[in-house]
């Protein structure tokens, strides 16, 4: 299992196909979201880039607007199942120039895991929030981490991520971070 130590310098946040159509056949749907939108705010604030890819846009649907304040790259439109297939996904991660991905949305056993080990075969350094992913059933999101997990992605509770970026009570935003650990608890 790879060691990674998260850093906000090298990292973005990419937000899967958290579209309204989508999400109303989630199991724990509120908590995917809920965990999600946490992470896109703790990025945001710290100075992660935040990216939202959009399954089959025409007819899903776009991002939940609640996400809108905290992407910080344009939306990336996709038809293919795994992010890392869609050329503007690529281009927007190498102009980012950044190697550790952290990945939340959906579906776990979907889109999520197929993004996450190609992007591990590309050498990036992967980290999934199984807090803030989901699948339409508790067994295929299981399927979906334990997957993953043997590829070399690394679980990681999106809470931990936010503490990682940090490293320290004495960072600079650590009061206002707080903020959302707690009125997302």
């Amino acid at each position: 299992m790879p060691r990674i130590a998260l850093k906000s310098e090298h990292s973005v946040v990419c937000l899967i196909d958290i579209q309204a159509r989508f999400m109303s056949g989630i199991d724990e749907s509120e908590r995917v979201q809920s965990r999600s939108l946490f992470l896109a705010k703790v990025a945001h604030q710290l100075g992660v880039p935040v990216i939202a890819t959009e399954q089959n846009r025409d007819r899903m649907g776009e991002t939940d607007p609640s996400f809108n304040p905290y992407i910080s790259e344009p939306k990336v439109a996709k038809m293919s199942f795994s992010a890392v297939e869609s050329p503007t996904f690529r281009e927007t991660l190498r102009a980012l120039g950044r190697r550790q991905i952290v990945l939340v949305g959906i579906e776990t056993h979907i889109c999520i895991s197929l993004t996450a080990l190609e992007l591990v075969q590309q050498g990036f350094e992967v980290v999934v929030c199984p807090d803030a992913v989901g699948s339409r059933t508790m067994d295929r999101h299981k399927l979906g981490m334990e997957r993953m997990r043997d590829g070399g992605v690394l679980p990681v509770h999106s809470e931990a991520v936010a503490y990682e970026w940090m490293a320290t009570a004495a960072h600079s935003e650590f009061k206002s971070v707080l903020e959302h650990v707690k009125s997302h608890a």
